[in-house]
């Protein structure tokens, strides 16, 4: 069996332990470093009551505290499903090297995961979007924005 079929073998049988202990959805996650696993994650949205507790961000989390690092720089991603926007953008904030996944978006959606309205709304000005949402100017969350942008110790990323 080659590395990676292992690998994505490891996330799919991730999602079968999310659903056989009631965790939450369908979904796993394996981060890998060096041709090993650094990090396991499952879904665990239900049982933790924490809508974000997706497979990857679970894994993600796990994978950077294991590596005391805040990126995953050299790092590869196998997911069972093709990641959901909020997977998607905490993926590309962890910046690994390649994601790798098993079922599609629309075999979520054909089983209840349906995330197009969020693509949807990604691109529409805040003040369209069906959830409501206002913007509140406060001159004090702009002088910190400025005292970031000033921080001459700051870390980037």
């Amino acid at each position: 069996m080659s590395k990676q079929k292992e690998f994505m073998t490891e996330a799919v049988e991730l999602s079968r332990k999310a659903i056989e202990q009631n965790e939450g959805g369908p979904f796993g996650c394996v981060v890998v470093k060096d041709g090993k696993i650094i990090a396991r994650g499952n879904n665990k949205v239900t049982s933790s009551n924490d809508p974000t507790a997706h497979a990857e961000v679970v894994a993600i989390r796990e994978a950077c505290k294991n590596l005391d690092t805040f990126q995953l720089t050299g790092c590869e991603i196998y997911t069972s499903c093709e990641p959901c926007p909020m997977c998607l953008g905490a993926i590309y904030w962890a910046r690994p090297d390649v994601v790798y996944f098993a079922n599609t978006r629309k075999d979520a959606a054909d089983i209840g995961f349906d995330d197009a309205f969020i693509y949807e709304e990604i691109p529409v000005d805040p003040s369209a979007r069906k959830l409501k949402m206002v913007h509140l100017h406060d001159d004090a969350a702009a002088e910190i924005f400025k005292a970031w942008k000033d921080k001459t110790d700051k870390i980037e990323y």
